[in-house]
Parts: C-alpha cells; structure tokens; sequence
C-alpha cells in the first residue's frame, strides 16, 4: 500500500503531516521524493546503509585533439550549448545531436552523476532519499529508482509513505504512477485552492483515490469554506481540517514529528486525521 502526500505548492505542512503519519502508521517505509528539497530524514536519527551514484542522463564531450574545428555541432545544437567549440555542460541537454553530426567523431556522450542515493535504516522501517548534485534537477527517473529502492526493504502489505514534490511535474507524476492514494494537502488561501485544483485534475488523470486536508483551516474559515465546497463537487474524501498552531514551528525547529508535543493542537487533528485515512484506505 503506498500513500502519497502531495501538496501544490512548497510551504504547506506537507513534510510535517508525513512524518507525523508515519509514526502514527508505526513500522512503515518512507520514500522522500522532495529531491529537490529534501528534508524528511532530518526529522529521525538513522544510520545510511547503503549509497549508491545515480546516473540521470548524459553530457557530451568534445575531443580536440581530433575536431577539425568545422563548428557543425554549434550550428545544430537547439539548447545553445557549444561556443568557440567548448560545451557548457549547465545547458548541454545530452540529445546526441552534435555527436551524429560530427564528422571525425570528435564528440562522445559520456553518463553524468546526477545525485547520491541513500538508503537509511531507523528504529522502525528505512528512508529512501536522495541528495541531488550542485546544478542538477530532480528527474522522475530519479524518483522511480527511489521507489523501486525501497520496495527492496517492503512487502505489499506494509504501508510506504512518499513525501512528494510539490507541483504537478514530472517527479510529482513519478510519485504517485502506480500508487494506491494520494493525500493533498492545501491551505485556505484563494492560490491554495487554485494548486489544490491542479493537483486533483492530475490524480483524476491517473486514477488515483484522493483525499484532501485543509492545513491551517482556521486562518481564512471563509476560504476553508470555499475549498470544501470544492471538495464536495468533486466527490473527494476530506480527511481533516488542522488548525494553525506555534507548536508546529517549535517542532520543525526541534527537528521533532509534531505528534511528539502532546500539547498541541495540529497534533490531535493529525491523529484523527489518521483515523479518517485508515477508514478510508482499508
């Protein structure tokens, strides 16, 4: 069973709400898919027993001991990458084309290590993660390998949570191919209602069980009212409304799962929040 935590946009509580409902699901697998911006590992204290190089594409190269200097390449190359025979490896896109059109057979595309990727063993379960090299961009093949890393350490009938990108982009796309449910988190402001929108059309594309949480519901009950008539409309499961509270803060600044504070607020709406998915999702 695999959960995915979407939110349309970055800032949303969408790592907070994820670790928070792995330690309320217990013994799980966590996949961080927020390459880009990784974070969910920070939250627990695990030993990384496995790292591997992961090669995400290609970049071309050129040999100048054998280029006769025809500049061909530049003239065919769309991305603007060559200049006075030096390829700029920021913008090469690693199509190939300059090396076809090469006639000494100069230019050759050589694998580029796009990120490292972990495998971190905790307490309870393991993280699949990634730390992206400087310059590079989160791919969905990227997240594909991630997902397929942990399977390694699941069995079907263990639950996996991904924490996912934000957006609907490629790796968001990668997330939730073939999982079982996506959990959306918004918040009620007119553009979270807009981002959810989007991300619900692109689970309804794929045909992925949907539900929604309002995060910080209280601060615009007005918007929160707009966003369950939306949710209304579209038949989706609204699973839980939490309530702005400082003790979120406290705890990312903590480096704490919010369900470790007792006190707080978000905390108890988490909890039953987690109720409503396991009703939902069994």
């Amino acid at each position: 069973m695999e959960l995915v935590v979407l939110s349309g946009k970055g800032g949303t509580g969408k790592t907070t709400i994820a670790t928070a409902l792995s330690e309320l699901a217990k013994d799980v697998i966590r996949i961080d898919c927020d390459v880009d911006a990784p974070n969910l590992y920070l939250f627990y204290k695990g030993r990384d027993i496995e790292k591997r190089d992961f090669i995400g594409g290609k970049k071309a190269f050129i040999n100048k001991f054998i280029c006769s200097k025809c500049r061909k390449c530049e003239t065919v190359c769309k991305f603007h990458a060559i200049d006075n025979l030096t390829i700029n490896a920021f913008v090469c896109e690693g199509c190939g084309t300059c090396a076809l059109i090469c006639p000494e057979k100069a230019i050759k595309l050589k694998d580029e290590k796009t990120a490292d990727t972990f495998v971190t063993k905790l307490d309870k379960g393991i993280i699949s993660r990634a730390e992206m090299e400087i310059g590079s961009d989160g791919s969905g093949k990227l997240i594909t390998y991630l997902r397929k890393n942990a399977k390694r350490f699941s069995d079907k009938d263990k639950l996996t949570i991904i924490d996912g990108s934000p957006g609907i982009g490629c790796s968001v796309i990668s997330s939730i191919t073939g999982s079982d449910a996506v959990l959306a988190v918004t918040e009620p402001t007119k553009s979270g209602l807009e981002d959810l929108k989007r991300v619900v059309d692109l689970c309804e594309h794929f045909g992925i069980f949907t539900m929604v949480c309002i995060n910080k519901y209280d601060i615009n009950e007005d918007m929160s009212t707009e966003i369950e008539k939306f949710i209304k409309e579209k038949e989706l499961v609204l699973v839980g409304k939490i309530p702005y509270d400082d003790i979120v803060m406290k705890s990312i600044n903590e480096l704490k799962p919010i369900i470790y504070y007792p006190d707080s607020k978000a905390y108890h709406a988490i909890r039953n929040m987690w109720s409503n998915i396991e009703m939902a999702i069994n």
